[in-house]
């Protein structure tokens, strides 16, 4: 349970039969736009005299309003659920001060680390593989607890001092389907041949770090292996 005090109204949401999330709203001020996405707009804040980052999903007009109401409410929640499982797994994500599910925003904490993605092209070597070793200890983390990111990538890691902090769940899932985490590690392989290519070799650190704290982890290596080679296939059709 989340609790925000001192603000002038609170209210409770469920998000699960056990997860009670207390809230509170109060006024927003020096709003400065982050980045406006097709599911959502990011924009930095002060909220209550905390740096914040507020997420608002935004409304598909093509839908009906009662449809559209009822998906942002439901991946409002699963997202806010599946942070608070990531943190209760020990892994790190940006603390959530507020869930305004009548406006379909969520207040968070501002990180004020660097992406992953942007670090690991300038970190020294043996920086840039404990990085690494890390980013891989955090996917055994998730995927030990069911917990499907659904967009593991080093864009949506940031890199405060020694700490890793994963952001954006708003495509995870709680899952213990082996494909599912197979395609989170294939996504997560992905952009180190992509982004990062020039280092592409980083990402045996990953993996030599994911099997060891994962007991599955090999496993979910071999669904890799099996997705790899479907898409293959898919390519060359």
């Amino acid at each position: 349970m989340i609790s925000v005090a001192s603000a002038r109204i609170a209210r409770k949401v469920r998000l699960t039969s056990s997860d009670i999330l207390i809230i509170a709203e109060n006024f927003l001020a020096a709003v400065t736009v982050h980045r406006i996405g097709a599911e959502a707009r990011l924009d930095s804040a002060t909220w209550m005299n905390r740096s914040v980052v507020l997420k608002q999903r935004v409304v598909k007009s093509y839908r009906h309003p009662t449809l559209d109401k009822s998906l942002q409410t439901f991946r409002i929640k699963n997202e806010v659920r599946l942070m608070l499982e990531a943190r209760r797994a020990g892994v790190s994500v940006p603390i959530i001060y507020s869930v305004d599910l009548a406006e379909n925003r969520i207040v968070m904490e501002e990180i004020p680390g660097m992406r992953v993605k942007d670090a690991l092209e300038s970190l020294p070597s043996e920086k840039a593989e404990g990085v690494c070793r890390k980013i891989g200890e955090i996917a055994a983390r998730l995927h030990a607890n069911d917990i499907v990111h659904g967009d593991l990538t080093t864009s949506n890691m940031l890199l405060d001092d020694d700490r890793i902090v994963v952001i954006d769940f708003s495509l995870g899932s709680k899952t213990s389907e082996l494909e599912d985490k197979g395609v989170d590690m294939h996504l997560l392989e992905e952009a180190f041949h992509s982004a990062h290519y020039k280092r592409s070799e980083l990402y045996e650190a990953v993996k030599d770090s994911y099997v060891r704290a994962y007991p599955a982890g090999a496993t979910v290596l071999k669904k890799v292996e099996e997705i790899e080679k479907r898409g293959r296939y898919t390519r060359k059709e």
